[in-house]
């Protein structure tokens, strides 16, 4: 976890709004046990837009996967995953894989969220806050948040369900687009589709133009080719 992380706590805006960072981690990065081409520009972009807009935020929250070692974690884990319900082994506590990024700085407070300890988790809305073990929801409530904005790893899996449990738990979401990276194109663009369904707001600072899904649908990661195979 990023030094900062562990500072003291402290409310940066009255803006009722959090950002919450996706799973921008080491093993979904490139050189990673389960990499998302395109990872380590995503850490590098976010932590540009958090120096640039902290004070925009009145939370700033960092999701982790973290995967029990010596467990399958629920059928998460397999040695011949399919890639869609079971995948190999990562991002597994007491490793480096399972660390944020090493490009990804954190401002001083940000709240360390663990999911998956055991079994399958894709959204940071079922982890648990490192520190004091609230659910996130319970932390966001705790903190007044009204608003969030999601950004981080990978805009089909993780990134999606955290959006759509959001908008599910009563947030008005919004998906920040120039800080994505999604595991193919396919998937990308109807994860895309689906978040917009669901009332999710595509949100682009700026950067890129309004519903611009052409500037945030990825290449193809290399594990993908596994998958349409069959995991073979």
């Amino acid at each position: 976890m990023d030094e900062a992380a562990s500072a003291p706590r402290c409310r940066t805006s009255p803006d009722p709004r959090a950002l919450v960072i996706v799973d921008v981690q080491r093993d979904f990065c490139e050189g990673g046990a389960l990499a998302v081409a395109g990872g380590a520009a995503v850490a590098a972009a976010v932590s540009e837009y958090v120096a640039a807009n902290e004070g925009n935020y009145a939370l700033v929250v960092a999701s982790r996967d973290g995967h029990a070692p010596a467990s399958d974690n629920g059928g998460h884990f397999s040695a011949a995953p399919d890639y869609v319900e079971t995948w190999p082994p990562h991002c597994v506590l007491g490793t480096p894989g399972a660390e944020h990024q090493p490009g990804l700085h954190l401002p001083a407070g940000t709240v360390d969220v663990v999911k998956g300890e055991g079994r399958p988790a894709y959204s940071a809305f079922e982890g648990i806050d490192s520190v004091s073990g609230k659910m996130l929801e319970d932390l966001l409530a705790d903190n007044d948040i009204d608003e969030i904005d999601v950004c981080g790893i990978a805009t089909d899996y993780c990134v999606k369900a955290t959006a759509l449990d959001a908008v599910a738990a009563g947030f008005p979401t919004r998906v920040l687009t120039a800080l994505l990276v999604g595991v193919s194109p396919g998937t990308t663009r109807a994860a895309l589709d689906e978040m917009v369904a669901a009332g999710v707001v595509l949100f682009d600072e700026g950067l890129l133009s309004p519903g611009g899904f052409e500037g945030i649908i990825s290449g193809e990661a290399a594990w993908t080719q596994a998958a349409a195979k069959g995991g073979t």
